[in-house]
């Protein structure tokens, strides 16, 4: 049986709901912090517990009868960290800790953590490669880094299989525009959409190896069945291995959403990294990971899904002042 963590997530949601149709029984655990409970419709046959990972009962309840956990939940923001260090430590490094101790004492096989390319920091290699020293700048990369140091202490000391995955700013249907902590794609797509100005925070330069929602479900269930000898203890990236600036995403999402307004900039973010691009081959190797959606096909079909969203909203605001 899996565990989900985080399930109401974007992502959580999204590696639950491929589990689920491929036949295997999943239970997710979600306290709705970020998560949406309209990401659990259609999750048909999952086991649900609301519940916060801070709280050992829970975590204990939660990891009862579980072979594999796929950890998830998290508190996903570097303005939210920068904004109040301590909520973005409480949640990724004490929910985790609570839960790798309920795991080792429920003899979980096996834990892939959501892992962050943020670890990295500014360094100026690219390729980014996991023999990289890490140079963690915002709190939340600081954060995610101590759960990865966590699970490998966990698998060194007791022997629960761990598996960080890295993930390299991820994109795709069902991710929430909605909030000032969104995914930078998510935003650009809802305002373009709704005719309204983007804003891109520095010069629009910087690049981001964005990465399909697709590829790093793909990249999870693929880690979760890798043999241990590949894989337990270490990290591994998990993105497109390509990068785009923010300069030629908006001029790509021009195309697609059909709004040639130009963006609004501003000064940078405290605590962005300016560019990302990973090197992918030791998930290839280890475990057999490519991507299977490219960047522009995912686009598509994101700005597809987030299209029906808006023309949904339109007809049920014109329902609504026909009532």
């Amino acid at each position: 049986m899996y565990l989900v963590t985080g399930v109401a997530g974007f992502i959580g949601s999204s590696i639950a709901k491929a589990l689920l149709q491929r036949g295997d029984s999943v239970r997710g655990i979600d306290n709705f912090a970020t998560g949406k409970r309209e990401n659990l419709e259609g999750l048909i046959g999952l086991d649900f517990i609301e519940g916060d990972l801070r709280d050992a009962a829970t975590c204990q309840r939660a990891c009862s009868g579980i072979t594999y956990i796929f950890h998830e939940a998290a508190l996903p923001s570097v303005p939210r960290s920068v904004k109040d260090p301590f909520e973005s430590h409480d949640v990724n490094v004490t929910g985790t800790v609570r839960l790798l101790v309920a795991a080792r004492d429920a003899r979980v096989k096996r834990i892939v953590y959501a892992g962050s390319s943020s670890a990295y920091g500014n360094t100026p290699t690219l390729p980014k490669h996991e023999q990289m020293s890490p140079n963690p700048i915002s709190p939340y990369a600081v954060s995610k880094l101590a759960g990865e140091q966590y699970l490998s202490s966990f698998y060194q000391v007791f022997g629960l299989e761990t598996v960080t995955l890295r993930y390299f700013n991820v994109f795709g249907p069902h991710q929430d525009p909605s909030s000032m902590y969104s995914g930078v794609l998510a935003k650009f797509i809802s305002m373009m959409l709704g005719g309204k100005q983007a804003t891109i925070y520095g010069d629009g330069e910087q690049s981001r190896d964005f990465t399909f929602i697709a590829n790093v479900v793909h990249g999870n269930l693929l880690a979760a069945n890798a043999p241990a000898g590949e894989v337990a203890g270490r990290v591994f990236n998990v993105a497109n291995g390509k990068r785009q600036t923010l300069n030629d995403t908006y001029r790509i999402l021009q195309k697609l959403t059909g709004y040639q307004g130009e963006p609004k900039y501003e000064g940078d973010r405290e605590g962005d990294v300016k560019h990302s691009l990973a090197d992918i081959s030791a998930a290839k190797f280890a475990f057999g990971y490519e991507p299977q959606v490219d960047f522009e096909t995912g686009l598509a079909k994101t700005v597809a899904w987030y299209r029906s969203i808006h023309a949904e909203s339109a007809i049920e605001r014109i329902q609504s002042q026909c009532t």
